[in-house]
């Protein structure tokens, strides 16, 4: 069978060069993160490592992720094509063993080569990435790449485990293709799903909706957390790829519903053509399905929570200006206006009994904390702060009026207050509140002030005495609420560059593969009477077709991941709209539905070159 399959790799290299790809630049990926964390592991402690080895290991799991899910369907369309050849094979006397064995002896070889390459490319672009993060202030100027080998075995590895893995579920499809497969002509796909795709695919939809309902029902708060929104659309992107084969047939029936009445037969040819061939749809829409839905997800997620933060700042302060400066004092008088000095500090909370807890804090005066601010409480009243007492928000352990809290200051002093009041628990932005007294050393950063427009004068005057910069409560808030993490935008940048290269690769080698594939039925279709211009427009508008169902698939796994992100911050009590990036959704499909009509019409023009007759 290993000669067998050295040959088939030589006959059909077209159909692996994709995947060898895939594999290759999945591997070199690995190669620079790991890299890239051996080397971060060699800083000295602090924020920016931190932030460092969040965005390797974000962009090192989705770059997996996709890596998988593009070589699994490659793999698994290049199977399907395949039935014949392997029913061949069946007649000649090979068992179902040993087309396992074949097709996995193919992704042995392609990935042992893909791996290799990937590690030489990953070795030579790790210094690249190491002096790019230098450049872009994520990383310390003593940030270089060490020559660790561990990255590189690892990444070696994890591509060929990768390879075979994606391989798997096609081989154990090749086992079951039956000697009287030779003998079909049709190329339409009467079983595109096995009891094992409904069983994964129902499952990790399943995972998907019970998971969301759970954390909505137990923990809101842990759906706005970046690794949750991070990693959450992965099981629905999963899910919906194990299942195309039955959601891409009335998917196609709904964007065909009026072109197939407008045209006189194109738009109906083009429908029963994507509704027979559903395998090769299904595998089209794929890679779309994954770009649009990460884009959308991710994208929309960052934006959902960033106007929910700011949405939440403007509603829970009555202020109409607010002073910013180093040397604001802690007990502002300015006429005509009330002002409220905020200290910024921390406390740590001791929950549980045992576990220690540092939670950010805000010192203030009760007496202008009450007239200023409006804060989301539930439950005791904001007039009761004093020295002795503390607002809390209900996610801290210990969250009722009355309440005792253990905890110590940010000098180290060992203290218990007393829950006065509670707030709802928001983005995790509120914080809680103690007085001055409560806040040792504590640095005033701002003076939320509420005054008429006759105070002015006093405002200026007051600005001016302590070199203070006066900006309306809307203009602060716009200046520096919220800002979302630069190691964020920074490694979705990342992702989803990873994610838009992988999907150039598996729309042209699908396409390429399918086409090349489907020669004899365009020539057939020149013998019916159709010109090369209306076979190659019929062609072309298949693929179009089938990125726009992966599109519409991505756009519901967007949305799924939308709503209940907002029902988060509804359930949470911050009332902001969801965010969706149409246009960066829109610049994706449209980059996708141009490389899906140049991966169809190259060679399909090239198929039609040899004329009508060839059908025969």
């Amino acid at each position: 069978m290993l000669k067998i399959a050295l040959r088939s790799l030589r006959r059909r290299w077209m159909t692996q060069v994709g995947t060898f790809v895939a594999v290759a630049l999945g591997v070199a990926l690995m190669t620079v993160m790991g890299l890239g964390l051996a080397a971060s592991a060699a800083l000295p402690p602090g924020a920016d490592v931190v932030g460092l080895v969040s965005l390797l290991g974000t962009a090192g799991g989705v770059s997996s992720f996709v890596s998988v899910f593009v070589v699994a369907s490659t793999f698994s369309y290049a199977v399907a094509q395949r039935r014949r050849e392997l029913g061949l094979l069946r007649l000649a006397g090979s068992t179902p063993g040993q087309l396992r064995r074949l097709v996995m002896a193919e992704a042995a070889a392609v990935g042992l080569a893909g791996a290799a390459a990937g590690c030489v490319l990953g070795a030579a672009g790790a210094p690249l990435m190491a002096r790019w993060t230098v450049a872009q202030g994520l990383a310390p100027a003593s940030y270089v790449i060490g020559d660790q080998s561990w990255p590189l075995h690892t990444a070696f590895w994890t591509g060929l485990l990768v390879a075979l893995s994606g391989a798997c579920a096609a081989s154990r499809r090749a086992g079951r293709v039956g000697p009287l497969e030779a003998l079909r002509e049709a190329a339409t796909d009467e079983r595109p799903m096995t009891p094992g795709r409904w069983a994964a695919g129902g499952g990790l939809l399943l995972c998907a909706l019970t998971f969301a309902c759970w954390r909505l029902g137990s923990d809101p708060g842990d759906l706005l957390k970046r690794k949750t929104y991070t990693w959450q659309p992965m099981l629905l992107i999963s899910a919906c790829g194990l299942l195309a084969p039955v959601l891409v047939r009335p998917v196609v029936r709904l964007l065909m519903w009026l072109p197939s009445r407008l045209t006189s037969y194109a738009g109906r040819l083009v429908r029963a053509n994507a509704s027979a061939g559903i395998r090769r749809t299904a595998a089209v829409a794929a890679p779309v399905l994954v770009m649009v839905a990460l884009t959308g997800s991710l994208l929309g997620a960052t934006a959902t929570l960033t106007g929910a933060k700011t949405v939440e700042a403007r509603t829970r302060t009555a202020a109409d200006y607010v002073l910013t400066g180093d040397r604001l004092p802690r007990s502002p008088e300015i006429p005509g206006a009330t002002a409220l000095a905020v200290a910024d500090t921390s406390l740590t909370v001791l929950e549980e009994g045992f576990v220690k807890v540092r939670s950010q804090a805000s010192a203030v005066d009760p007496a202008a904390l009450a007239a200023v601010s409006r804060l989301p409480v539930v439950a005791g009243s904001v007039a009761d702060l004093d020295d002795g007492g503390i607002i809390v928000t209900e996610e801290w352990w210990q969250h009722r009026v009355g309440d005792r809290v253990p905890l110590w200051l940010a000098d180290g002093t060992r203290t218990d207050l007393r829950v006065v009041a509670v707030m709802k628990t928001g983005t995790g932005d509120n914080g809680a509140y103690v007085t001055p007294r409560n806040a040792p050393g504590a640095k005033v950063s701002r003076i939320e002030v509420k005054a008429p427009p006759t105070a002015a004068a006093s405002l200026r005057e007051a600005a001016s005495r302590h070199g203070a910069t006066l900006r309306t409560t809307s203009d602060w808030i716009a200046d520096t609420h919220p800002r979302t993490n630069r190691f964020t935008v920074l490694g979705f940048v990342l992702v989803l560059g990873i994610a838009l290269l992988y999907t150039a690769i598996a729309l042209a080698n699908t396409l390429l593969m399918a086409t090349s594939d489907r020669s004899g039925e365009l020539r057939l279709l020149r013998l019916a009477g159709a010109t090369r211009t209306q076979v190659l427009a019929v062609t072309t508008a298949e693929s179009l077709l089938a990125a726009a169902v992966g599109a519409l698939l991505g756009t519901a796994v967007t949305a799924f991941n939308l709503t209940a992100m907002g029902a988060a911050l509804s359930t949470l009590g911050v009332d902001a709209p969801i965010a969706v990036p149409w246009l960066p959704m829109t610049a994706v499909t449209t980059v996708c539905a141009l490389l899906a009509a140049l991966s169809t019409l190259l060679p399909a023009a090239h198929a039609l070159r040899r004329g009508p007759a060839a059908a025969r």
